[in-house]
């Protein structure tokens, strides 16, 4: 079976043609784009398109018809919860995400208030989170 690497790149302004040729010579093929405004009042969303942010952990799947777990995001939540679990502060967490490498979606390091803000996200993934294998290997590989 085919393994596949995927990155996000964060745009903040003008896309670069260049960009596009250097992901390109580096093997990366496109697989999306994705375009956001924000509607001026008298406009409603067109079908398709997303009314809200995708939830931290979750992409959209490669046919584009649902979600799925993102597994670097997804990483970066258990992290978060097992070290909220331990009753780390939040620097301590924000540290230990910026060391590992984790990024903010936006691709920025972790903050304390960026960790603060993940708090609902974390107490809607929380049950299915304590029931992956993931996490029970990771709590039982502690003791």
């Amino acid at each position: 079976m085919a393994h596949f690497e995927r990155i996000r790149d964060v745009i903040s302004g003008p896309q670069s043609p260049e960009i596009i040729q250097q992901r390109t010579a580096a093997g990366w093929r496109m697989v999306s784009i994705e375009w956001r405004r924000e509607l001026p009042d008298s406009e409603i969303p067109s079908d398709g398109a997303f009314g809200e942010d995708i939830p931290y952990g979750l992409r959209i799947s490669d046919d584009g018809l649902r979600l799925e777990v993102d597994p670097q995001e997804n990483h970066a939540l258990l992290l978060m919860m097992d070290l909220l679990a331990q009753d780390f502060s939040y620097s301590s967490i924000v540290s230990d995400l910026n060391e590992k490498g984790f990024r903010t979606r936006s691709g920025r390091p972790w903050s304390r208030v960026a960790v603060f803000n993940m708090m609902p996200r974390l107490i809607e993934v929380g049950p299915r989170l304590f029931h992956s294998e993931e996490w029970k290997s990771q709590q039982h590989s502690r003791t």
